[in-house]
């Protein structure tokens, strides 16, 4: 017998194992135990053996979750939240969270506060949601703790100090919690609150811009386009934007269009900038469409076209551009001018 076949016949084996366990749990939660209820929307919820089903899963929750199951009391308030196997309903969502919180479950106190902070189905009330976030984070949950350094950095409810706010992201950090590492990189690039460290911002971007995060690759495109603790590179800078281009992020779309339109590390192609500048367009990101009526407006790669110019800069001012509102007044004036010397 051959490995390949060995692994075919542990394949059958534990297929059929898998199928005999889902009979074993749907039979047992038929009967209404709520463990296997609770189980089995579990298997349902994640598609475990079986096609995922998010009706089937909401069901068996909600039968454990009426059982006193304060897990199936998490995820049906989740479900409820997001809207999944049912219609979303934020006053339902904060209803079975809060039961599940009252027994301390920590996904359950961190969903809780996260509805507290956004008043979803709730009151917002800041300092109950920070309570709530706290029960969770003294029982490791990365998610919580971030959540408290959000709330430090955003002055949900507390002074804000980016410094505590670094001290939690670092704690969820050292969980593996992506969205930390990105802040703390963010907060070291930009100084608000805390002395600025480039070199600290590169050590905490990279490390998850090369496992894909977007918004770290932006960041560290950024740090190398213009020399930020470390040497001039445009061609590390173009590698890092056009990762996070290439995956439909509008801003990383229009730096690539910018460094095509001013020849950063590239030979100068209005063509290929108005190509990325169209991309972050279509997502009415306003730095694109700016630039695309400079390139109407003045004729850059495209023949002169203030109507198109005009229509660019007016949508680009709708999102707040300031440029853009100079820039369309500018050719309402000129067109207003022409048209009076008719």
């Amino acid at each position: 017998m051959t490995r390949i076949e060995e692994l075919i016949l542990q394949r059958k084996a534990i297929d059929l194992e898998i199928e005999a366990e889902y009979k074993r749990e749907r039979d047992a939660a038929a009967r209404g135990e709520a463990d296997a209820q609770f189980n089995l929307g579990l298997i349902y919820y994640k598609g475990q053996g079986v096609p995922q089903n998010y009706a089937e899963a909401f069901g068996a929750f909600k039968l454990a979750s009426e059982q006193g199951k304060t897990q199936a009391q998490f995820y049906l308030g989740l479900m409820y939240e997001q809207g999944q196997g049912t219609q979303q309903d934020y006053a339902e969502a904060a209803h079975w969270l809060e039961l599940s919180a009252k027994e301390g479950n920590p996904d359950a106190l961190n969903r809780l506060g996260a509805m507290l902070e956004n008043g979803l189905g709730v009151k917002q009330d800041f300092q109950a949601a920070m309570r709530c976030y706290k029960l969770s984070a003294e029982k490791k949950n990365p998610s919580a703790q971030f959540s408290i350094g959000s709330m430090y950095e955003q002055h949900h409810g507390v002074e804000q100090d980016d410094m505590e706010a670094i001290s939690w992201y670092k704690l969820a950090a050292s969980q593996g919690h992506v969205e930390a590492h990105y802040r703390i990189g963010y907060l070291y690039l930009m100084g608000h609150s805390v002395k600025q460290d480039f070199i600290e911002a590169k050590h905490w971007l990279e490390l998850h811009a090369q496992k894909g995060h977007i918004n770290s690759q932006i960041r560290l495109g950024e740090i190398y386009d213009k020399g930020l603790g470390v040497a001039q590179s445009y061609s590390e800078a173009i590698k890092w934007f056009k990762l996070a281009a290439t995956h439909g992020n509008a801003e990383a779309q229009a730096k690539m269009g910018f460094i095509y339109g001013n020849a950063h590390g590239v030979p100068l192609d209005f063509h290929e900038s108005l190509r990325w500048y169209l991309m972050a367009a279509e997502q009415d990101y306003p730095a694109a469409l700016s630039n695309l009526g400079f390139m109407f407006d003045h004729g850059q790669g495209v023949p002169v076209d203030s109507q198109k110019a005009l229509m660019y800069y007016s949508k680009a001012a709708k999102k707040g551009d300031v440029n853009a509102r100079k820039n369309r007044d500018i050719i309402e004036a000129r067109i207003a001018k022409q048209q009076s010397n008719h």
